[in-house]
């Protein structure tokens, strides 16, 4: 088996306050980025997803963000210390990684 075969598909969506200036929000994104790739994952692409998006309730007393899709590939060992990294992260206001069977087009 090859080294490909025995990596699985991860989107994570990341929610920063839409409130940071691009240069935070990217310096947010290469720093979550880094996570992945510091943990064995390797970043296949990332993008705005959704720009100054209202929450229905607040997170972290914020009532907007700017989701980050950020898609990457990984053998699932480092998972478990991205998410923790992310959980204290003061920038990023929630997180969910799920595992895919191929990744979004659009």
């Amino acid at each position: 088996m090859e080294k490909n075969e025995l990596l699985r598909k991860y989107e994570l969506v990341v929610i920063v306050d839409s409130r940071l200036s691009e240069e935070e929000k990217d310096g947010v994104v290469k720093e979550v980025t880094g996570y992945i790739s510091k943990n064995g994952g390797n970043v296949v692409n990332s993008k705005v997803w959704l720009d100054k998006q209202k929450f229905t309730f607040e997170i972290k007393k914020k009532t907007e963000g700017t989701y980050y899709l950020i898609n990457f590939e990984s053998d699932g060992q480092g998972i478990d210390k991205i998410q923790g990294a992310l959980r204290l992260h003061d920038k990023v206001l929630r997180s969910s990684i799920l595992v895919v069977e191929q990744f979004a087009t659009n």
